[in-house]
């Protein structure tokens, strides 16, 4: 009798590896480039990969910088004359740099040079400081971010998937946040 449990365990366990591996994608080679609300790899090579109870731990011993890439949402095309456009308030992991725009594939030199500025002064110009990098559940963007983060030499890199979406379920403090300033003046960062 205890073999076949035995048996039937590891048979259930093999039959449901690949179906968490179909849920997880595996590495991208390159930056993802187009539908960056879909499943997200479960590793990035060089990073941690933070639960929520870890960078809540991170957040509340203030050991690491939080790095929100979430896009500002555009101001919508051809809105009839006179109307008064507000934009919705980003709720975030308070005390996080917001540096919005900054996780797709392909970046204008502008906004690579924002993201490079942004990461200097919240390290403080060190690059080992802790750079906990994310957005919302499902979020390519904060892929494409931690991982370029790395190839800019910061060796102190985790990426936070479930991002403000975990946060937000597990009953955590948020906090309105504004986008970092850019020094060129612009409003919204084109790729």
């Amino acid at each position: 009798m205890k073999r076949k449990l035995a048996g039937f365990v590891v048979a259930t366990f093999a039959f449901m590896a690949p179906v968490s591996a179909q849920l997880s994608p595996p590495e991208a080679g390159e930056y993802r480039a187009d539908n960056y609300r879909a499943p997200v790899p479960a590793t990035l090579k060089g990073t941690r990969v933070l639960t929520t109870e870890q960078a809540e731990a991170i957040w509340r011993a203030g050991s690491g910088v939080f790095i929100d890439v979430l896009p500002r949402p555009p101001k919508p095309q051809n809105l009839p004359e006179g109307t008064i456009w507000r934009e919705k308030p980003r709720l975030n992991i308070p005390g996080s740099v917001w540096l919005p725009d900054t996780g797709y594939g392909k970046l204008a030199a502008a906004t690579e040079d924002y993201l490079r500025r942004g990461l200097e002064r919240a390290s403080g110009g060190n690059n080992t400081t802790l750079l906990v990098i994310y957005c919302q559940a499902d979020c390519w963007m904060s892929w494409n971010a931690a991982k370029r983060v790395l190839s800019y030499g910061y060796s102190n890199v985790a990426w936070y998937p479930e991002g403000t979406d975990g946060w937000e379920r597990a009953d955590l403090p948020m906090a309105e946040s504004q986008p970092d300033p850019r020094a060129d003046g612009e409003q919204f960062s084109p790729r």
